[in-house]
């Protein structure tokens, strides 16, 4: 029975873990390398660029080319020629490279050139790939500071408040990788449980397998969430000066409300040219897809 059992864990263990492997493989990856470019000199604004590292054996040439350009970007940066970092930042991510490290820098040179609509943006996408960087976090609510409108958001439940702090404190990557500290510790517990002859050891094993356990489903269950979370696309921000948000999708329908610059919605559906969008206090109505942007 003892033998059986073992090996059911075994075959637990093994599902478990490729399970694990192929989620924390889906998620996107930081892929540059440079050297660092130096904070900005005005304290009155957001804090400088980071330099990242990067590059594959296969994809050798192309990482040279990122390469080049990442250093070119940031050396302009540094120079305080913003539009050229933009622009050089801007052709690593047509390239396919996507790093929380790029966009906070591309957030950062769109900050320094007025585009705070944009700032805000590439913010928002480096916090989704690092959600608890202190340094993406403040720059973000300093451009935030900078939009006209000063939307009050639904309250949310406490507890689930509370959890959504919990699961952005790490990011889905670092969770799965706790999770498989879990479902180890788990398994030795319950060997421990399994095969050993005093009693102690047993009740020992028994509790700290259970307690493990819970772990694992804890912080399964936060990594699943903050993967989905980084890969859905159903939040956008304003990138017009002004946008009406109107009654229906038809330029001639009553405009509900303005929403400016720089501003978050979220999607809810898309007719044609325009989508159907819901702001933070709740309110909903059409906007035309070209004044927004998806994170």
């Amino acid at each position: 029975m003892k033998r059986l059992s073992m090996i059911m864990l075994a075959v637990c263990a093994a599902g478990a873990l490729r399970a694990q492997n192929a989620q924390t493989a889906g998620n996107v990856q930081a892929a540059q390398s440079a050297q660092n470019a130096q904070p900005a000199a005005d304290s009155a604004v957001v804090r400088g660029a980071q330099g990242g590292s990067s590059a594959t054996a296969a994809q050798a040439g192309q990482a040279r080319t990122a390469e080049a350009l990442w250093d070119a970007a940031n050396t302009a940066y540094v120079n305080n020629d913003f539009n050229t970092a933009i622009a050089r930042y801007d052709s690593i991510v047509a390239m396919g490279k996507v790093s929380a490290k790029l966009f906070f820098n591309l957030g950062n040179a769109y900050f320094k050139s007025g585009d705070i609509g944009r700032a805000i943006l590439n913010f928002e996408r480096a916090r989704r790939l690092a959600p608890s960087n202190s340094d993406i976090n403040y720059n973000l609510a300093i451009a935030r500071s900078y939009t006209k409108d000063n939307i009050a958001k639904v309250p949310e439940f406490f507890i689930l408040r509370g959890l959504r702090a919990v699961r952005t404190a790490l990011s889905s990557n670092l969770w799965a990788w706790i999770s498989l500290v879990a479902l180890a510790l788990a398994l030795t517990a319950a060997l421990f449980y399994l095969l050993s002859k005093r009693m102690p050891l047993r009740k020992a094993g028994f509790f700290v397998g259970l307690v493990m356990a819970l772990l694992f489903v804890f912080t399964t269950v936060n990594s699943a969430i903050g993967r989905r979370e980084m890969l859905q696309s159903d939040r956008a921000i304003v990138l017009n000066n002004a946008a009406p948000v109107k009654s229906s999708p038809d330029k001639g329908s009553k405009d509900i409300f303005v929403i400016h610059e720089g501003t978050a919605v979220q999607i809810l559906s898309r007719l044609g040219d325009w989508f159907e969008v819901a702001v933070d206090d709740g309110n909903k109505g059409w906007i035309e897809v070209s004044a927004i942007e998806v994170i």
